[in-house]
């Protein structure tokens, strides 16, 4: 039991210290919005896809063998979507309110939160499986997204084929997932190793990616909002610290799912609601101060849920 008290805080620990620390710099004026706009643009456009890129380029994991954890991830994401959206059709009357509601619940922070937290616990490896878990499953977010949030459309042309469109250029001018795409391309076709300063110059990057990524989020967290919560917000935090781990939980035993696998779903279904669910609420006219209550709760407390399921599952031998 001890051990794995230690395994649910050094892989939860090190993210919370480094959100802290963002948390200190932006309350003693050293981190601007200015700064986490201008960092979190330069972790996303080039340090992630270097991460992902090299972690996919350089691992030795067989990942025709991944094939039933992202089939899982798959289905716990439509569970948490249809069920979010059932509950927001009979609950929630401002359809404002609903689709962010939705993606509140179904959209967790895998790219950042979700990846440290398998790096942590499970190294290298880990983080291979995880970039490709991520590269599928954000895919899906992404359409998932798009569809319920276009119920509150400002655009009166919006129409299916524009929000296929729309969906189609957020995926291919996402540079994870042309980072993900080039690294498949690169060992489907058994080119030569990267080395030199080209790695180097990669790995560097790479090495940069989630603790600036982390303590951005840190930096971001306005706890206003997230000590002023709404009844919706409230509600939806619940389906993204309970209800989604719970989901990943049942779904994993149900496909079969053991140790670094189970870890690796349970992780990236029990992260806190993505970032990117407030850039995409308030794009598309949604309740973006409702998204920013969600984000904010879920971002500190959703952490804490994560150490308890990651420490239960490792109690009993199954992460």
């Amino acid at each position: 039991m001890i051990e794995a008290i230690l395994f649910a805080i050094t892989i939860v620990m090190p993210n919370l210290f480094l959100m802290g620390l963002g948390f200190f710099m932006q309350r003693r004026g050293e981190a601007s919005q200015a700064f986490i706009n201008q960092a979190s643009n330069f972790v996303f456009n080039y340090c992630l896809p270097c991460l992902l890129f090299f972690s996919v380029v350089d691992s030795d994991v067989d990942y025709a063998k991944q094939v039933v954890l992202i089939a899982a991830g798959i289905v716990v994401t439509f569970i948490l979507y249809i069920g979010s959206e059932l509950y927001a059709s009979r609950f929630i009357s401002a359809p404002a309110d609903q689709g962010v509601f939705v993606q509140g619940v179904f959209r967790s922070n895998m790219a950042i939160i979700g990846l440290a937290t398998v790096a942590n616990a499970y190294g290298e490896i880990g983080l291979s499986i995880g970039a490709v878990y991520m590269g599928i499953v954000t895919i899906l977010f992404n359409i998932l997204a798009v569809i319920t949030l276009s119920r509150v459309s400002k655009n009166a042309n919006d129409t299916w084929i524009s929000r296929i469109i729309l969906i189609v250029k957020k995926l291919a001018t996402n540079p994870l997932m042309v980072a993900l795409i080039a690294a498949f391309a690169y060992k489907a076709f058994s080119l030569p190793p990267i080395t030199g300063v080209l790695h180097i110059t990669g790995d560097l990057l790479a090495a940069v990616a989630l603790p600036l990524a982390l303590i951005c989020a840190g930096a971001s967290i306005d706890l206003k909002s997230m000590l002023s919560p709404s009844g919706i917000s409230m509600q939806a935090s619940i389906g993204r610290i309970v209800i989604a781990p719970l989901i990943a939980i049942a779904v994993g035993l149900s496909f079969g799912l053991t140790g670094m696998h189970m870890g690796v779903l349970f992780l990236m279904a029990a992260a806190p609601t993505a970032a990117a669910s407030y850039v995409m609420a308030k794009a598309m006219g949604g309740n973006d101060i409702l998204a920013a209550n969600i984000l904010g709760f879920t971002t500190v407390v959703g952490m804490f849920g994560m150490a308890i399921g990651a420490g239960i599952l490792r109690g009993m031998g199954l992460m």
